[in-house]
Formats: C-alpha cells, structure tokens, sequence
C-alpha cells in the first residue's frame, strides 16, 4: 500500500467525500481508540470517516506516561486478564503492527525490606514474565533480574543508598503516544478511510430512534454540513458522556476523568540507564527514560472542571518533586523542570471514591440504535477496543448491507513505516551519506517516522536548507515541521510544536524561541497570510504563559481558571465556503 498524505488537499478530499457519500461507519473523535477503529473497520471493506474536533491525540491519547505496558499494578490487584490481554498487544506493537515507534525500556524496582519482598515482588514480576511469553509475542523483551544494592546505583547512580537494599530490573515498552495516534489515523486513510481533524460535531442525526449520522462544522471554514451513516462510534474518551447526550438518549454507562500530571526534565539532571516505578501511598511514580529528557509521572487525581485543557496545579508539580526527591542523591527544583504536561484518563465511573481504583477495563454499549459507545480501557490496548466496537456496530450492518462483513485483521496490519524499517535502520549509515545527514540525524528520523523516512529525505533533497537544525530547538530538523503539515494533518503551529514534535515540553521555553521559524517554514503550505501566521504565534506565546501560570496556582480551579486565559486558535477565513471551491485548493500557495 502506497502510504496516504494527510495533507491540506487530502482533508478537503475527505470533508467532500463524507459530505456526499453515505458512509458504513462514521467514528467520532481521533483519539488511539478512534483511529483504531477506524483503521479496524477500514480494513474489513467498510466505508469509514473520521472526524477530531481539533487535533489527533490533542486529549488524553498526547497526554500519558508514553508507555506500552501490561501493567504490574494491575496484576497485583489479580487483574490477570487485563494483564495478559495488554502484554500481548504490547509484543504485537513492538514486534509487526509498529516496530519503528514502539521499543523495549528497562526499569528498577527498588526493593526497601529484606526476604519477603524481595520474594514477593520477584515473584510478581517473574508471573509478568511469564505471561508475556505466553502471549507468543515476547520473544523481543528481555527477562527480568534480581540486583544487589551495588548493582542497581551502578545501573542508576542518582539513587540514594538508604533508598534500597537492593532491585529488580524489568522491562516494558516506550511510544511518543501522539506520534502513534497519528499513525493510525494516517495508516486508516491509507486503507481509505475519509479522515478530517478539525471537524466538530455538533449534534447526531436521528430518524426513527435511529442515530443515522452527525451534524458537524469544518472549525477551518465554518462551513457546516450533514454525514449519513449507517453505524456511528462515539469514541470521544472523557468527553463521552457530552457526545453520547446528543441522541437525547441516557447512556448505560457514565464516564469519570482522573487528571494525571508529568515533569519532563533534561536527562543530566538525573543519572541512570534505566527507568524507575516507585510505589506511592495512591499508586505508582514512574521516573522514564525519553531521549535527552526524562519524564516524572504520575499523579490520579478526580477532575470535574475544564476537560479540554486540563491544566497543573502547583500541587501537583510539588507532589511529584516531593516523592521523586525520596529517593534521589541530588534533589530536583522547579528550576529542573523543562516541560510540564496533564492528561485526563477515562474512568468507566463506579462506587470506589478512588479514581486510581476504577477499573481500566473498557465497555462497549448499543444503547441507542445506530449508536455504538465505546468507553474506558488504557491506552496499550487501543487495538482491542478498537475492535470490540467495530464488532458492535457490524451487528447492526450486516442487515442493511447484505452481506456479511469480515472479522478483525489489525492484529496483522502494520502501521506505515512499519514495512521495511528494520533494514532501513540496518542501512542508516547508508542513508546518512546518501542524504548529508550525520548518522545520529537519521537515527532520530528512522525512530519517529520508521520507512517513511525516505518521504522526509526527499523533502531535504528539494530543499537541502530543510536538513538543517531547527532554530531554539535543535533536537529537530527543519523538514519536520513541513511534513508534519504536508504528510501528517497538522494545522496550526500548536499541532506542530506540541503533537507532531514534542517541543512545547521538551525546551525551557516551551517552544517560544522556536515559534516564529517554524510558523514561517509552513505558512506557505497552509495558505497563511502574515496576519494568520502573527496570530498563530500569539496564540501559541499566549498559551504556553496560561501553562506557566496555571503551574504556578494553589490548586485546581485557580490553575484551571488561569489556562482558560488562552482559547483555542481561530483561522483567520472563519466563513463558509463551498466543498466544492475547497477540493480545488492547492496544497501550497503560488
């Protein structure tokens, strides 16, 4: 399969198809579970659409601790099915569906008592282990081992001696979650699905008590529309409650945010190979491993306000600084702290006043003919809700078409830039001669964009200044931020430094420097004027110092009330035109 550019011509490609062809499916929200689903019901020979209101993963799927993992939590609590279900899709990610995005990551269990623990946790870990074997897919993630006190400081130094009396390594796996997210949505129009980021759904349409479609507005052109469809998936994560209320229908299940928090700090601030997980006195710590950073996550904490931006309080950032110092020789400051990012999980609400006790399980409901509601679960096992949904909403299809549709086959769909990465990486050397590049430049695009490295090497090719680092952040490369708009959805310059790249929480200015160049690299592809490309800077600088002083607030509703101070950015053409007029728009301005 030729992989499919989401670019600026492909979306208003997409925005006419859905407006004029009655589709099979019709999956709201572009979150990892929407473009999941819709990836699963393309590749079953269905007619899809999917529609974001803003960007894909700009909830909670950008937001988590950036980890593919079964969760040893989870079996302590005897979750083993969720366990087991999650290490599989754990192997299957690193292994086939996306070997370029998804890699093992080793981590310390600092033990503190002597004899028992040592014995219960080995054996814990050692079950964990065991089931990833079992699932057929952990051949790639090596086994767990029993360290000494020594060996654990060797492996991580910035660990204080009275912290442990000795560790268990182990490993898991590690995924820049947006990255992935986009992936699937990418890897789904590929397959022909009709995908549209920035189209807000305003309101489902029924006939009969049947849910036949959605009312939605290009937020680009103001432009609004009707989409007719057979089945439609409301897979819009914490904001499932709101989308599910617009069938007028009480749902059978209620959805609860929990807002976790992460520090990104640079990586020579603390000294270790590995990551670590720490037991709290609510749940677990994770310090993790992320290139020249680390991340420091999380917190579970209810959240009743704003879910659109949920935003960190002082409280929460002096929490984290508070455990991790715990352990840490050289303690960290708000001084350390690069990056900070909050996220809200989707809880399937219970009776548990803890939200780090409701269940990670997901639920799927046909509650409302023509409706189907998928809910709940975590982020490793995207592909399997996914699937669980589509299985619903082919119930109530094969009816109207027919025919009988085919069963799930994503287990064995790799994402693009999955099919031949490995021997590009085997060929990097190659490649960095061929292209000027240094070695390590390629080995950094090989890992964020897998065989479709060689789209990004072309656009350097044509435009060798393309090559060159990106100014205020020299991690990356300036041809990133131009693919990022014509191969990969972006739209505005908060798409591109906060999802597409991981700017925003990986400098100390959260990006600010590097603004202005980058909304100069791409103006030209998204048809900005100077005054929407001064008003996407603004927007960008007036968000990141809502971030900062919300970070500086006392709790939730004074942080929240100080991240309202930045609204979403608005296109400066906000008038309705015809799909028509849009389909004949080039991809870049002459």
């Amino acid at each position: 399969m030729n992989p499919a550019a989401l670019s600026p011509r492909a979306r208003n490609a997409a925005l006419k198809r859905m407006a004029t062809q009655h589709l099979d499916v019709l999956v709201i929200g572009g979150g990892v579970v929407g473009g999941g689903a819709a990836l699963d019901a393309a590749t079953r020979g269905l007619t899809v659409g999917l529609v974001e209101a803003r960007d894909f993963a700009s909830g909670t799927s950008s937001r988590s601790s950036k980890l593919v993992h079964g969760g040893l939590r989870y079996l302590e609590m005897l979750d083993f099915r969720l366990v087991a279900e999650a290490l599989k899709e754990r192997g299957l990610l690193m292994q086939r569906l996306a070997p370029h995005l998804v890699r093992p990551v080793p981590f310390l269990y600092p033990l503190n008592g002597r004899g028992w623990e040592r014995w219960y946790a080995g054996a814990g870990v050692a079950m964990y282990d065991a089931m990833s074997r079992a699932s057929g897919y952990g051949d790639g993630v090596p086994l767990h081992k029993h360290l000494s006190r020594h060996g654990a400081r060797k492996a991580f130094p910035s660990l204080r001696k009275d912290a442990l009396v000795g560790a268990i390594r182990y490993y898991d796996a590690q995924v820049d979650d947006a990255r992935h997210t986009m992936f699937l949505a990418r890897t789904a129009a590929t397959y022909g699905a009709a995908v549209a980021s920035r189209t807000r759904v305003l309101g489902l349409v029924k006939e009969s008590e049947r849910v036949v479609g959605a009312e939605v507005i290009d937020l680009e052109t103001g432009h609004r529309f009707t989409i007719r469809a057979s089945q439609v998936i409301n897979a819009t994560g914490v904001w499932t409650d709101e989308t599910q209320s617009m069938a007028r229908e009480r749902g059978q299940f209620k959805v609860r945010a929990s807002k976790g928090i992460h520090l990104v700090v640079p990586r020579d601030r603390i000294r270790g190979e590995t990551g670590l997980i720490l037991r709290t006195e609510k749940s677990v710590l994770f310090v993790i491993p992320w290139k020249r950073h680390w991340i420091i996550g999380t917190t579970d904490t209810d959240w009743e306000l704003s879910k659109d931006h949920p935003a960190a309080s002082s409280l929460d950032i002096d929490y984290l600084l508070e455990h991790v110092n715990r352990v840490l020789e050289v303690p960290l400051t708000r001084d350390d702290v690069e990056g900070v990012y909050a996220g809200l999980r989707p809880l399937l609400a219970g009776e548990d006043a803890a939200t780090s006790k409701l269940s990670r399980e997901h639920a799927v409901a046909h509650s409302v003919p023509g409706l189907v509601v998928v809910a709940g679960g975590k982020y490793t096992t995207y592909r399997v809700m996914a699937a669980d949904a589509v299985d619903e909403a082919v119930h109530g299809l094969e009816s109207v078409l027919g025919r009988r549709v085919g069963d799930c086959v994503t287990e064995r769909i790799p994402l693009v830039g999955a099919d031949g990465y490995q021997a590009l990486w085997n060929q990097r050397r190659t490649l960095a001669r061929q292209s000027g590049l240094a070695v390590n430049r390629v080995e950094h695009l090989l890992e964020r964009y897998g065989s479709l490295v060689l789209e990004v090497l072309d656009l350097v090719a044509a435009e060798p200044e393309l090559g060159d680092p990106l100014p205020g952040a020299e991690d990356y490369l300036q041809v990133e931020a131009v693919y990022a708009v014509t191969h990969e959805g972006a739209r505005h310059l908060d798409d591109i430094l906060t999802r597409r790249m991981r700017i925003s929480i990986e400098t100390f200015d959260r990006g600010v420097g590097a603004a202005p160049y980058v909304a100069d690299l791409v103006r030209g592809h998204l048809r900005w004027d100077g005054a929407q490309r001064d008003r996407e800077v603004e927007h960008y600088l007036k968000r990141v110092e809502a971030e900062r002083e919300s970070q500086r607030q006392p709790d939730d509703h004074t942080a929240d009330a100080a991240r309202k101070g930045a609204p979403d950015v608005v296109p400066v053409s906000h008038i309705a035109e015809s799909l028509e007029a849009l389909i004949e728009e080039p991809d870049v301005a002459p």
